[in-house]
């Protein structure tokens, strides 16, 4: 199954220097029954970017504890690591979420999703809001709308210890 795995960038030097990316909590998300039962149009690859979009969403999340933390030299970019795991449906989360069982293997990266330098100022913004947006306050949700207008750049997996490296 193709997975959307969240993480941030200190989480992707961790899955170039170990060899292995290992999900927070064992949660990732992919295109499950639940998620395509939740719209009503869109075809595979549409479906599948509603995975990946939950899954930067949830890069927010971790980025906001990192920088909570005092960590405020990580790069603040949305990273999405797609995978080809096995995966078990969590209907106790979002629609799109799954658990992965043990960390992923470099050799089951299909690609990383990063975004670029351009949209830092409003991931940034939006990592300290993604709390607030989720209990329905209208200008949280604004600041995380900025960050999800920046698309993610797409990497290949023979790319990503080049990208780590260039931080």
């Amino acid at each position: 199954m193709r997975v959307y795995i969240p993480a941030t960038w200190p989480i992707l030097a961790r899955m170039v220097k170990n060899g292995r990316l290992d999900p927070m909590g064992g949660t990732a998300f992919a295109l499950t029954p639940k998620l395509r039962e939740s719209y009503t149009a869109g075809d595979e690859e549409e479906l599948e970017y509603a995975a990946m979009a939950e899954a930067a969403r949830a890069s927010l999340r971790l980025l906001g504890v990192e920088f909570g933390l005092g960590e405020d030299d990580v790069p603040a970019r949305r990273v999405v690591v797609a995978a080809d795991v096995e995966a078990t449906l969590r209907p106790d989360l979002d629609d799109g979420a799954v658990r992965i069982s043990g960390g992923v293997p470099m050799s089951a990266i299909a690609a990383v999703h990063v975004d670029t330098e351009e949209a830092e100022y409003a991931v940034r913004q939006a990592a300290g809001a993604v709390d607030a947006a989720d209990m329905g306050d209208l200008d949280a949700e604004f600041l995380i709308g900025e960050a999800e207008d920046h698309e993610l750049a797409w990497y290949a997996p023979s790319e990503i210890a080049f990208l780590v490296e260039l931080g």
